[in-house]
């Protein structure tokens, strides 16, 4: 019985990880305009340069603003085991790829995505928001940002497989987590 109801949980996991990937691969919207487009930070590599999901998150934002869905980019995220902050190497880059300084915005000082959150309503004054991260990320961050600005939309950069599995197992985790803070929230 034991082995069973660890089999199960272990299939109910997965489906988890598979529909938080389905969900944030959902096509970006292609049209409107919203107010800006925060990239959700993440690490950056002992040459201060971005990894490769960060810097898959700042094309994917790059490409959204170049298709004029919103005039601000958001860079999230502090420093973290290497500098520069994430949001400084996700703005270099952005900016090499034709985003002008005009519009990147940077938020520093982040340590978490409820961080990201809650600093990015800081430094811009935005109502709509696209959120880009990683495809099984999405849902949190929407969740999460969502206590922030009144309307958010997740759009995700696809990872390579292997990564994709390992982060979408333990992102099952911290979206049940982020549930049970919700439901004791008053």
């Amino acid at each position: 019985m034991l082995l069973l109801s660890v089999a199960a949980l272990l299939v109910a996991w997965g489906l988890g990880a598979l529909a938080l990937d389905a969900y944030g691969r959902r096509a970006a919207p292609s049209s409107g305009q919203w107010d800006a487009i925060v990239v959700a930070g993440c690490r950056v590599m002992p040459d201060g340069r971005p990894s490769p999901a960060l810097e898959r998150r700042v094309r994917a934002a790059v490409a959204l603003w170049k298709a004029g869905r919103a005039p601000l980019v958001v860079m999230t995220g502090g420093v973290g085991e290497h500098p520069p902050s994430e949001a400084e190497a996700a703005a270099r880059l952005a900016h090499a790829l034709g985003v002008p300084e005009s519009a990147l915005v940077r938020e520093s000082q982040s340590t978490t995505t409820a961080e990201n959150a809650r600093f990015a309503a800081r430094v811009v004054d935005a109502r709509r928001v696209l959120i880009v991260s990683d495809t099984y990320h999405v849902l949190r961050c929407e969740w999460l940002f969502g206590r922030h600005f009144a309307e958010v939309r997740g759009v995700g950069s696809t990872p390579e497989p292997w990564p994709r599995v390992r982060f979408a197992l333990r992102e099952v985790g911290a979206v049940l987590v982020e549930a049970a803070r919700a439901a004791t929230r008053p």
